[in-house]
């Protein structure tokens, strides 16, 4: 399957950081790396999209950050999920599942 490099809606990759981080502290090239991985090398998320999305999130307290050192011990900044992140990832989760179930059903009709 092809490479999409996306231009996410701002929601959807909110949403894609959110869960990547639900298994715990990521620095931000390990969550492009994570998502690109899980879906197969379908989605690829830049920089540019990328850190933006990170530092909204911060403003908005889903998440929060440490320096630390990555594991080529980089000075890296790590990201986790805060209570409210995770509320809000569950809010998200069951919103675009029926979202995605419409689109579905509208994809079938002939």
């Amino acid at each position: 399957m092809k490479t999409i490099q996306t231009d996410l809606l701002q929601g959807t990759l909110d949403l894609l950081v959110l869960k990547t981080l639900q298994s715990g502290p990521r620095h931000g090239w390990d969550i492009s790396q994570r998502i690109n991985q899980v879906s197969e090398d379908v989605l690829r998320i830049g920089q540019g999209s990328l850190y933006p999305a990170l530092h909204r999130l911060e403003d908005k307290g889903w998440i929060d950050a440490e320096w630390g050192a990555s594991e080529n011990n980089r000075r890296a900044k790590f990201y986790r999920l805060t209570a409210s992140g995770r509320k809000r990832l569950a809010e998200q989760t069951v919103i675009w599942q029926r979202f995605a179930a419409a689109v579905a059903l509208i994809l079938k009709t002939v």
